[in-house]
């Protein structure tokens, strides 16, 4: 793989550029290379300008509205993203539930959901974790029940991130409790509208409403929504994690993060110099360099396969190991460099409810909070101690 951009590639980086200096609104990009909290109209209000650009479905088949980006071209684009600052384009409905749609899906499913995806017509979340069910996902109890031309559904998911916003989830449910646990699960996209539906804030650390519980009491949802066949959800679950363990990886905001972390370490002190210049501090960082220059390869040849009509593999899993492991090294070292300036927690400062922090430095008083909110970066997607599992078995064939 030849890891040189050539003349064409460069030129899509000019027009990228161009198009992020032309359309990226001042204020979202502020919120976001401040470390600031986004809100629902931020995130869609940045995903529409997109979407008239017709850059939304960058890793889509142009047959269904994407952009038939090659690999390099996607990479180019998430990167000068991550580097001008733009929100994200959240992944639950481009990125995770659409290539399910795309790949088992029926032509009106398709039909229907694909254009709504890319307009963000439809805010979607994932019904997956439940409070038995996390690391060990195939032991969802949530029930459908068929009943003519509906399923009864019944249960509770747990962690489901921006539920509060969603119009729809996709959900893994159980429609046949008699057979090995893999085998009884089936794939349904339910209208969050839909009577019995309860969503249930859970607050974290931060005092940030990201997750939430949902509870599900007699749902009905229509047989149509069942992607692909009953029974046959375990492998459209397995196929999509492999779409989202990718993702996790966010080469480009991990070099965006990285270059803020220098200059945090370059303009704190340490003895009367910048911290950066001390010898422990820097190799720490030029180690971090090191791992985020490694995934980035490793991305670049994930995608290059997902060109190749081969979707995701283990691959996925060590992009999802490693893309967390240095998120977290990240945020770790963002509070070394800061010192005691990271401590005090500011919310009115996150909400954007004053434009100075309460201890004056303005870079250092997110940075607690992001850390512990990147905690959990190990665990979602599938944890870490699993994808090593994953790893073992399929590359190493322990």
């Amino acid at each position: 793989m030849d890891l040189n951009y050539t003349a064409e590639d460069l030129a899509f980086r000019d027009t990228v550029r161009a198009f992020l200096d032309a359309n990226l609104p001042k204020d979202l990009q502020q919120k976001v290379l401040n470390h600031k909290r986004l809100s629902k109209e931020d995130f869609v209000r940045w995903h529409k300008i997109v979407a008239r650009q017709g850059w939304v479905g960058t890793g889509w088949p142009k047959e269904y509205g994407g952009t038939g980006w090659t690999a390099v071209q996607r990479h180019i684009w998430e990167e000068e993203c991550a580097a001008a600052g733009t929100p994200p384009i959240l992944p639950f409905g481009v990125n995770m539930v659409a290539p399910v749609i795309m790949a088992f899906g029926n032509e009106a499913q398709k039909n229907y959901y694909l254009p709504r995806i890319l307009n963000c017509d439809d805010w979607w979340c994932q019904g997956y974790s439940e409070p038995g069910a996390g690391s060990d996902l195939a032991g969802l109890k949530t029930r459908a029940e068929r009943q003519g031309d509906h399923y009864i559904v019944n249960g509770q998911k747990t962690w489901t991130t921006l539920g509060q916003h969603a119009d729809m989830i996709f959900c893994l449910v159980r429609t046949d409790p008699n057979v090995r646990k893999q085998e009884g699960i089936s794939f349904l996209l339910i209208d969050m509208k839909t009577p019995g539906i309860t969503v249930r804030p859970i607050i974290m650390l931060d005092e940030e409403h990201e997750v939430n519980e949902v509870f599900f009491d007699n749902v009905k949802v229509p047989v149509a929504n069942l992607i692909g066949e009953e029974n046959k959800g375990w492998t459209y679950a397995k196929y999509l994690l492999g779409h989202e363990r990718t993702n996790i990886a966010a080469v480009g905001r991990a070099k965006r993060e990285l270059a803020f972390l220098k200059r945090l370490a370059t303009r704190n002190l340490k003895n009367g110099k910048p911290l950066l210049e001390d010898p422990m501090f820097a190799a720490k960082v030029a180690s971090l360099e090191v791992e985020i220059m490694a995934l980035e390869v490793t991305v670049l040849r994930v995608l290059s396969a997902e060109n190749s009509k081969r979707g995701p593999g283990p691959e996925a899993s060590m992009l999802k190991v490693k893309g967390t492991e240095i998120q977290q090294a990240l945020t770790e070292l963002m509070v070394e460099a800061a010192g005691p300036s990271a401590m005090p927690f500011d919310p009115a400062y996150l909400e954007g409810e004053q434009e100075q922090s309460i201890t004056g430095d303005n870079d250092a008083a997110p940075l607690l909070g992001y850390y512990f909110n990147f905690r959990k970066t190990s665990i979602y997607g599938g944890s870490n101690e699993i994808q090593k599992n994953i790893i073992s078995q399929m590359i190493l064939g322990l």
